[in-house]
């Protein structure tokens, strides 16, 4: 009985020693930095309201918490690991606009190792507000034109998508850090004319949501008419050396999942060419051997034959290659599913497709490669893949 009492007595002591052994070797040895895990706030993150908050770590020591370099907690003890301490950020008591937190964890070792973390923040308590800029009465659009809208928020917004004709639309800034923005809409020549409703939809970045209403009418365009005549021989030779529609549209599709949110260009367009003649205003509705009645959504334009042609905006060279239908084929995408194609050029400037490009760099020179009966420029832009009248966008009142 006495030797069972004295080896119990010795595990219990060799125990206490053991473990009395490992804190110590841990208070005065552990040199690693102690972890932080933060909820309830994110870097860059928007908010509004009172933020509730919660900080804790991996070790026991002490935590301090600076708003704007201001404390909000002082050395509070954390008594054991991952002991959680709940605090709230005032939102609605401090200024709307950037804030950052500042915490800092001193772990109860001998060498009180310290982490720190800094949080970058914004507060909005602002109502959110919005308005069109042009009055009413001039949301008046002509078949396969486009229809511009611009409107004014009072704050930084997160999202903003225009409705209308059984599709929607990105807005966005009219310049970097502007609270106008814009969206672009294209009416198809097919569209009715009618009267037709807009809805804009504005989220901010704490999820207020706004909805912008407004009416607008689609005004009929007396199109041209005109015969296309191209001979057989040439249509033949070109199907030889260029790649078929069907490639075209394919390729066309990979460039428009590249166009980047963004606005690539500044101010308005400028056309290609110094037009000398326009052979073809867009929406002249034709007749040809091959395609049959349809619409020519573009502008053919002429000048010198050779001639240089120049992108009409700043950019980025999507598709530089040779089709049946267009001949040497440029196509240069602005942003924002916005994009101008040059066709029928004779040949390739010094460019590559991924090159940016400015307003007014070469393309290539004016030919007549393609389903062309003589030197001209098939000039196109598209907006969401929907084909427009590029004039309107040289305007300066656009």
């Amino acid at each position: 009985m006495v030797f069972k009492i004295k080896n119990i007595f010795i595990i219990i002591l060799i125990a206490g020693l053991g473990l009395f052994g490992w804190k110590s070797y841990k208070f005065f040895f552990d040199k690693e930095n102690p972890q932080l895990y933060i909820s309830g706030i994110k870097n860059d993150g928007f908010y509004c309201g009172n933020l509730q908050c919660s900080v804790s770590g991996n070790k026991t020591g002490q935590i301090s918490i600076l708003l704007d370099e201001k404390a909000l907690t002082k050395n509070f003890r954390i008594k054991s690991y991952n002991q959680e301490y709940p605090f709230t950020i005032p939102t609605r008591t401090i200024a709307n606009g950037r804030h950052s937190l500042q915490i800092t964890f001193e772990d109860s070792t001998y060498h009180k190792n310290k982490s720190e973390q800094t949080i970058h923040f914004y507060v909005d308590n602002v109502p959110l507000q919005a308005a069109f800029i042009k009055p009413e009465n001039e949301f008046k659009v002509f078949q396969g034109r486009t229809l511009h809208l611009q409107f004014q928020v009072n704050k930084k917004i997160k999202s903003a998508k225009a409705s209308t004709l059984s599709n929607s639309y990105e807005c966005f800034p009219e310049a970097k850090n502007s609270s106008i923005y814009e969206t672009f809409i294209p009416v198809p020549c097919e569209e009715s004319p009618n009267e037709y409703l807009i809805s804009i939809e504005i989220e901010d970045h704490v999820g207020n949501n706004l909805n912008l209403e407004n009416k607008f009418q689609i005004v009929k365009f007396p199109f041209k008419k005109q015969i296309l005549k191209v001979s057989n021989e040439k249509i033949k030779k070109e199907k030889e050396i260029g790649k078929s529609p069907d490639e075209f549209e394919k390729d066309l599709e990979i460039a428009y999942k590249k166009s980047p949110n963004e606005k690539l260009w500044k101010g308005t367009f400028c056309t290609p060419i110094e037009i000398a003649k326009t052979t073809c205003d867009f929406g002249t509705v034709r007749v040809s051997q091959e395609k049959g009645k349809y619409s020519h959504k573009a502008v053919d334009i002429i000048n010198t034959p050779k001639s240089v042609v120049w992108a009409s905006q700043d950019g980025i060279v999507r598709i530089k290659d040779r089709y049946a239908f267009s001949g040497n084929t440029v196509i240069i995408d602005h942003g924002w599913g916005i994009i101008t194609m040059y066709f029928h050029l004779e040949d390739f400037a010094n460019i590559q497709v991924g090159d940016l490009i400015r307003k007014g760099n070469p393309v290539g020179t004016l030919g007549q490669t393609g389903y062309a009966s003589g030197y001209h420029l098939h000039w196109e832009l598209r907006v969401n893949n929907i084909a427009v009248d590029p004039m309107q966008w040289v305007k300066s009142t656009f």
